[in-house]
């Protein structure tokens, strides 16, 4: 009976010399998942669902880095070992003060100022703490001119690299580390038409 003899393919994958080391010569392992499988699938799931979320980007305030329509993945466990630090790209709450935003609005924006920082725009560049920042990731220099904002302690200044296009912190002051939701982490999913 030789269709019970193993195929030549399965002789030549077990002889070949840096296929030995497998402790299991056999392809046990590509069967179908039992309920093991099963149960670590729920298990990555749920820590999935708690630590991480897909969001959408609405508008063009983070242009060039995040897009209209692309889908990012946001993490939110790391914000429970370590304070945000500047140039994070972060999602968050809508600030308290802002009427017509619901306690569920999430805005993205990048750190550019944390507590303790004095935060100033004006002749088309950010200055903090006086001194003038290099920032080749926004889409144009800003236009406008803030005063001089010092960042009280709790409290992160955030800005869109889309300055001129983006409700910021410039519009409504320092925001507290308390509304910040989570860390952007990557874009999984770019339209194909922009």
């Amino acid at each position: 009976m030789s269709f019970l003899r193993p195929c030549s393919l399965y002789k030549t994958l077990l002889a070949f010399p840096s296929l030995r080391w497998m402790p299991c010569q056999s392809w046990g392992f590509l069967r179908w998942p039992g309920l093991d499988g099963f149960l670590r699938f729920w298990v990555e799931a749920l820590l999935w669902s708690m630590f991480s979320e897909i969001r959408f980007i609405p508008s063009s305030s983070m242009y060039p880095t995040l897009r209209v329509g692309d889908r990012i993945i946001v993490e939110k466990a790391s914000y429970f070992f370590r304070n945000p630090a500047i140039n994070d790209i972060v999602t968050f709450r809508a600030p308290d003060q802002e009427p017509g935003f619901g306690k569920d609005a999430v805005f993205i924006k990048r750190i550019v100022a944390k507590a303790g920082d004095l935060v100033q725009v004006h002749h088309g560049s950010l200055y903090v703490n006086g001194v003038a920042q290099n920032e080749n990731f926004i889409a144009e220099r800003p236009s406008y001119t803030s005063d001089l904002t010092y960042v009280p302690k709790g409290h992160v200044y955030m800005l869109g690299d889309n300055r001129n296009n983006s409700y910021d912190s410039h519009n409504w002051g320092p925001l507290p580390v308390e509304n910040v939701v989570g860390r952007y982490v990557m874009c999984c999913y770019r339209p194909s038409n922009h």
